[in-house]
């Protein structure tokens, strides 16, 4: 026989929307992704994911004040994110590190051990959904972040330039990425 009242379940059904709808709307936008913007005046300027061979690597968010320019990289506040999506060692970070450094400026053998020994010191083994966050110190240099826990710094400007510029400078390996981090600047009308 067919029944005019409805069942249990779909009377319960508006209450449960409710409070999924309620649930929901108290979640922050980037839900699971809970580091707080890394700069005191800055805001999240763009995002981007790293893909190699059709794998996802890591994705990067790029925080930046208001008036923010890359065309004065080496000048101004930012913080540049990295969410690891695969496991890799610290060391193999900073080795990394300096081959892409390389291709933003020259710089010396000596400077190139230097880094990478500091690099090493700061930069931990990575799990996937660990984060790397880079503040860059106008100059003064570099400070880092571990899942939000203080890592490091490097007390160089000259390093903090070369470092940003693996993913902000006009000679990136990963022009994409760039443009995806920077589409505000870029993109923009003039």
């Amino acid at each position: 026989m067919w029944s005019s009242s409805p069942s249990l379940a779909e009377r319960r059904r508006p209450a449960l929307l409710g409070l999924i709808t309620a649930l929901a709307l108290a979640l922050p936008p980037t839900a699971g992704h809970t580091s707080n913007t890394p700069l005191s005046n800055g805001e999240l300027a763009g995002e981007a994911t790293l893909r190699f061979l059709g794998l996802q690597v890591y994705r990067a968010r790029l925080w930046a004040p208001p008036g923010f320019d890359p065309n004065r990289l080496g000048e101004q506040a930012l913080a540049l994110e990295l969410e690891y999506l695969r496991a890799f060692k610290g060391t193999a970070i900073a080795e990394r590190s300096i081959v892409e450094m390389r291709r933003a400026g020259p710089f010396t053998d000596q400077q190139a051990s230097a880094w990478q020994t500091a690099m090493q010191n700061i930069f931990p083994d990575v799990r996937p959904g660990d984060r790397i966050t880079g503040i860059h110190r106008p100059g003064q240099g570099a400070e880092f972040l571990h899942n939000d826990r203080p890592a490091g710094r490097i007390d160089d400007a000259e390093f903090a330039r070369l470092f940003f510029s693996i993913w902000l400078g006009p000679n990136t390996s990963e022009p994409a990425l760039r443009r995806q981090l920077l589409a505000r600047w870029i993109d923009a009308p003039r």
